[in-house]
């Protein structure tokens, strides 16, 4: 299925540094509960299945890409509020997507 420029334009893709990382022993399949630093836009939380390729102390002060316009969403009485974006691996384990070079957090992806 093919979609239009402004349909892509709908999607709020930004840069943003983890500034916190927690166990999520609640959730159905092993991840973190992150702190997102988005700049301007602020901190923003998300549950993120990164447990197999990383340790919370690897995703301290990591930049990652997020979408950041999605609703709330919760997940064992955790409201994520950004999906953090990666590639999954040929066992499904997501490896996240980063910048080349670091930019400042809350920059647009476009």
């Amino acid at each position: 299925m093919s979609i239009t420029w402004e349909d892509f334009e709908k999607i709020d893709i930004r840069s943003g540094t983890i500034i916190d990382v927690k166990d999520f022993p609640k959730a159905r399949k092993p991840a973190y509960q992150l702190m997102i630093d988005f700049g301007e836009l602020g901190v923003k939380r998300s549950s993120a299945q990164l447990t197999f390729h990383y340790k919370k102390e690897d995703l301290m002060n990591r930049q990652v890409i997020a979408v950041v316009n999605f609703p709330p969403k919760q997940i064992a009485g955790f409201f994520s509020e950004c999906l953090v974006l990666g590639v999954y691996d040929e066992n499904n384990n997501v490896i996240l997507l980063q910048a080349e070079h670091a930019v400042s957090n809350g920059r647009k992806i476009g």
